[in-house]
């Protein structure tokens, strides 16, 4: 994987939030008190939200630093923060003065962190939630295209309470337009998600049309009533968390996490590297990383992965344009359940929300081992 990502940029901010739903991904990996989890930095959202969990430890790793210095931010907001002040801080609720705000958190950043953060004002002041490159990707979408398409009052009308028939009929007719096609098709396409969204390199190994695949996502999504308390739905649309918080953002898990912040720990590097400093690991937040390696580099990867995970680990991770599933390298893995009757995942985009377990007991016994315990 090291050689893989060599010719990625890793020195800018890619993500303010993690786009996977921790919902989902809290029900698959069923973090429990004295887990050792594996998790893939990006913003630090999901790492944040494992905490409620009661862990021994949760690793945060990645290999772009400044990723790793929004989480430390984070972190030094959840640690300095009330719950208002944090929102506020962060971008989720207005502020009128968030560097007063960051004066307060400073205190709590390494000294490195402290004047990368000092350098980027202006990220401060606009609400680091929203100044991720795919973030800016989004809001180019929201003003720029998206006035061509349709009128606030119509975009709010998509999140009314709806029947799932209303809704259906209101995407059918109101909203499923020739212009929100065509306009949706060009600006997710290959090209400019590449160039304006996400390295043009993580979109190596697709084979497929990616706004066919992004169009007809969306769209099965919008004609139904999930669609209407779906915050990233509502981020991508208008802009911010109206509707609903990320877990690790909600009132009834900002304590919890702040009390267990010691147990969070970021580390440089790649995923496989972490055992050298960190020894083994039950649980693993892989996020999509396996969208971006070529067949042989995945199966390399499953296996030093296997290596870190303790007997009966759990992996999780999602597909988004390119099908990997672990369970399919490896006998010493069998896929599990993973998103119960009545979850829906929020991050519809995604093709896929994929659990495999580690084989530490014998298989008959694991096909009765209830997931959620």
């Amino acid at each position: 994987m090291e050689t893989y990502l060599k010719s990625v940029a890793h020195d800018y901010l890619r993500y303010g939030n993690c786009w996977e739903d921790a919902d989902v991904l809290l029900t698959g990996l069923d973090i429990t008190l004295g887990d050792r989890v594996l998790s893939i930095g990006s913003a630090g959202d999901n790492s944040f939200s494992m905490l409620v969990g009661n862990p021994e430890i949760v690793v945060a790793v990645d290999v772009n630093t400044v990723q790793l210095k929004l989480i430390e931010l984070k972190k030094a907001s959840f640690a300095t923060l009330n719950h208002t002040q944090f929102l506020q801080f962060l971008g989720f609720a207005f502020c009128e003065d968030r560097l007063e705000l960051y004066q307060i958190v400073r205190m709590m950043l390494s000294e490195e962190t402290a004047i990368y953060w000092d350098g980027k004002k202006n990220n401060i002041i606009n609400g680091v939630i929203h100044s991720g490159k795919f973030e800016q990707y989004f809001t180019k979408f929201r003003k720029v295209v998206l006035p061509f398409i349709h009128g606030r009052r119509t975009i709010d009308i998509l999140f009314d309470s709806k029947t799932g028939q209303e809704q259906k009929a209101f995407f059918d007719k109101r909203w499923n337009s020739l212009r929100w096609r065509t306009l949706f098709r060009v600006f997710f396409s290959k090209f400019l998600m590449g160039r304006l969204g996400r390295d043009p390199k993580f979109l190596n190994e697709v084979n497929l049309s990616v706004s066919d695949f992004i169009i007809d996502r969306s769209s099965t999504h919008l004609s139904k009533r999930d669609s209407q308390e779906n915050y990233f739905l509502d981020y991508i649309l208008r802009g911010n968390f109206s509707i609903g918080l990320p877990h690790y953002a909600r009132i009834e898990n900002f304590q919890i996490i702040k009390n267990n912040l010691a147990s969070l720990k970021t580390f440089h590097g790649y995923a496989e590297e972490a055992q050298l400093h960190y020894g083994c690991f039950n649980k693993f937040n892989l996020s999509n990383i396996y969208e971006y390696m070529d067949t042989n580099t995945f199966s390399k990867t499953v296996e030093k992965l296997l290596d870190m995970g303790d007997d009966g680990a759990r992996y999780a991770y999602w597909n988004l344009m390119v099908p990997r599933n672990m369970s399919h390298v490896d006998p010493a893995l069998i896929s599990r359940p993973s998103i119960p009757y009545g979850l829906t995942d929020k991050g519809f985009f995604y093709n896929k929300f994929l659990v495999n377990q580690k084989l530490g007991m014998p298989k008959s016994v694991l096909d009765n081992y209830s997931f959620a315990k």
